[in-house]
């Protein structure tokens, strides 16, 4: 997949296309189901698919203690619209500049003149331009005037009700793990490079695998029984906290994981961590000791909960 980040990085090879634009938050399915139509363009056009995209999401522009909590990081997004089989990814940096285009020069400039768009494919609640003045009728005119078609793709529903990233991050806070999977096609996850800790973990008896996250609006906060998976697809039960830390005076977002029945190192290692159930919310403790306590007890209900659905999880797999 061919990532191009921002407008000035733009060439000649990246043109003509065909396009869907969005957020893309989570790669769920009612965002395949986006996909698979742009692809099937795409192939009938011999172009590339090309998805557009913005860094930060505009509500975090706009309100960034209002935005909704981030179902992927960065990274994660793109590795998940690789895999979907998207041949372009455009990244737009999402500014006050950007933010003022008008309905008419966003699709001049970056879709008609940037990408010699072909053919556009879009959700049928599809909004664009400056205070969202942009809809789909609007769309197909500029087609007609510029020379591009335009397909929008009805909403997928499952249980009677729209798949959408807010439906998603709904599921994760109430702890409703089997939903977010079943919305998303994947289990929800967090992955990242295991990096050197304060080794604090090690020092009162749970050693942990530590992943610095950039954001801290997250769906989930706190202790977790989750699964971690490694590159080599060793698949390992553990207990994870995702917060600052508020105990030790914590100052930075941080996701460890203390895994069950193991004691290497993960240094260096790409992990994923998929979450399972939660444990309680993060909180502060009086003294190291209850902390270690509390632990300890967290471990337990980790290691019981885990161990209720792995016959589940190997019925599921055929084993």
């Amino acid at each position: 997949m061919i990532l191009i980040r921002d407008f000035h990085n733009l060439r000649g090879s990246h043109r003509p296309s065909v396009v869907s634009i969005g957020n893309y938050d989570g790669v769920h399915l009612g965002h395949l189901q986006l996909i698979t139509a742009l692809q099937a363009r795409a192939r009938q056009l011999g172009v590339p698919a090309t998805v557009m995209t913005f860094e930060p999401h505009p509500s975090e522009f706009f309100s960034p203690e209002k935005a909704p909590p981030r179902l992927l990081r960065w990274r994660e997004k793109m590795e998940r619209l690789a895999s979907a089989g998207v041949d372009q990814v455009f990244c737009l940096r999402f500014n006050q500049s950007f933010a003022e285009n008008s309905a008419q020069d966003f699709v001049q400039r970056y879709l008609v003149d940037g990408l010699g768009i072909r053919h556009a494919v879009v959700g049928d609640d599809f909004r664009f331009g400056r205070n969202r003045a942009g809809n789909t009728a609007f769309l197909r005119d500029m087609g007609a005037k510029f020379g591009f078609t335009v397909t929008t793709v009805p909403t997928c529903e499952i249980a009677g009700e729209r798949v959408s990233s807010s439906r998603i991050r709904s599921a994760i806070q109430r702890n409703d793990f089997v939903l977010a999977e079943r919305l998303l096609g994947y289990p929800y996850a967090i992955s990242g490079r295991v990096v050197h800790g304060d080794e604090r973990g090690r020092t009162i008896g749970f050693p942990t695998a530590n992943i610095i996250l950039r954001h801290d609006n997250l769906p989930v906060w706190g202790v977790y029984a989750v699964a971690v998976s490694r590159a080599a697809g060793q698949c390992l039960p553990a207990v994870a906290n995702i917060g600052v830390r508020p105990t030790i005076g914590g100052d930075r977002v941080l996701l460890e994981a203390h895994l069950l029945n193991f004691d290497s190192d993960l240094y260096g290692e790409r992990i994923k961590v998929e979450f399972k159930h939660k444990i309680r919310s993060e909180k502060r403790f009086d003294s190291i000791e209850q902390l270690q306590a509390q632990i300890a007890r967290d471990t337990e209900i980790a290691r019981e909960w885990l161990a209720q659905i792995q016959p589940a999880a190997r019925e599921q797999a055929g084993g």
